[in-house]
């Protein structure tokens, strides 16, 4: 006799015990835009630091880097993947998507982790390696799990970790971390809460649906226009210092100041915007809309996030290009 299953009490569907996830999923795991920035400033600190390294072993180290970084991103997925799963801009990641468990994802940022410390230790020296193991628990444990859903100052606070590259860099080429790799971090750790910022004004509603207390969702759009011009005027001329400091050259001066004059003059069009004053475009979907895809009164957050992107490229491509071409101070 065949036995036959009402609908509640019909066994349910088991999960497949093996992963259909696809390479390019795991690919995206490791945030690969955010990698390229993290691989051309640490390129950049590892090549403007004094004396040489062996072609071989800079290669290696800047792969270290690159997939401590992405580390941290898989990390960062596997950890939020239910909070992106709210927003826009980031539900389609593969965590969120469905396309990667949660488990899979955590295993394979461990794993890469512990695999780019450890090269970059027994390849360059322990001093670039601790760095590295620093900035991956700083991102993924301190800033995720700690900061993110506290504290509005979490992108102030959480930036320190995107500013590592650079000091990791240089440790991995001298083998020392002097003030003038710090300097190069204090330059990407002050820009990024005008960079986030921008970004958030026109993706609030987003972070206030996943219960995310960035500037514009607990203290107004206002507010975060004020800090963020605030932020400008500090951050600019702190960029220019590497040209009057002997770290940059007459190139780097010129691309910090007429750049600078450009972040400024935008910040202040920002302040003087009405960005953020209203919920952000609800028909905008996808990463490219979220990004790109806003209400007119937003477009001076929108074009401040772009530039602040390619300033921070132009400062570094200038430090970098000096130092290749002999050109530097």
């Amino acid at each position: 006799m065949t036995e036959v299953h009402t609908p509640a009490e019909a066994p349910t569907q088991e999960r497949p015990l093996i992963s259909t996830a696809q390479p390019e999923d795991f690919f995206q795991l490791l945030k690969p835009r955010v990698m390229s920035l993290v691989v051309f400033t640490a390129a950049t600190g590892l090549v403007v630091a004094p004396g040489s390294m062996n072609p071989f072993a800079a290669a290696i180290a800047i792969l270290c880097i690159a997939v401590g970084a992405g580390a941290a991103g898989a990390l960062n997925m596997a950890l939020e993947g239910e909070t992106d799963a709210l927003m826009r801009r980031t539900r389609g990641r593969p965590v969120a998507a469905g396309r990667v468990r949660k488990n899979d994802a955590m295993a394979f940022g461990v794993v890469l982790s512990l695999f780019s410390v450890m090269l970059l230790g027994m390849n360059a020296n322990w001093l670039a390696a601790g760095l590295l193991a620093l900035t991956i628990v700083y991102y993924a444990g301190f800033y995720t799990l700690l900061l993110k859903r506290r504290t509005p100052q979490n992108i102030v606070i959480g930036g320190a970790a995107g500013a590592f590259p650079p000091v990791i860099g240089w440790a991995a080429a001298t083998g020392h971390a002097p003030w003038q790799a710090w300097l190069l971090f204090l330059i990407i750790f002050l820009w990024t809460p005008p960079h986030s910022w921008a970004l958030a004004l026109y993706s609030a509603g987003d972070y206030a649906k996943a219960g995310i207390p960035m500037m514009p969702v607990a203290r107004g759009a206002r507010s975060t226009r004020l800090q963020i011009l605030l932020y400008s005027l500090v951050f600019v001329p702190v960029a220019i210092l590497p040209g009057v400091t002997g770290l940059g050259g007459a190139i780097y001066l010129a691309v910090s100041i007429l750049g600078g004059i450009g972040f400024l003059g935008l910040a202040l069009r920002l302040y003087r915007s009405r960005a953020g004053d209203e919920p952000d475009k609800v028909e905008a979907v996808g990463r490219e809309a979220a990004l790109y895809d806003v209400r007119a009164q937003a477009k001076p957050a929108r074009d401040l996030f772009a530039f602040s992107i390619l300033y921070l490229m132009a400062l570094f491509s200038a430090l970098l290009i000096e130092a290749l071409s002999g050109l530097g101070a």
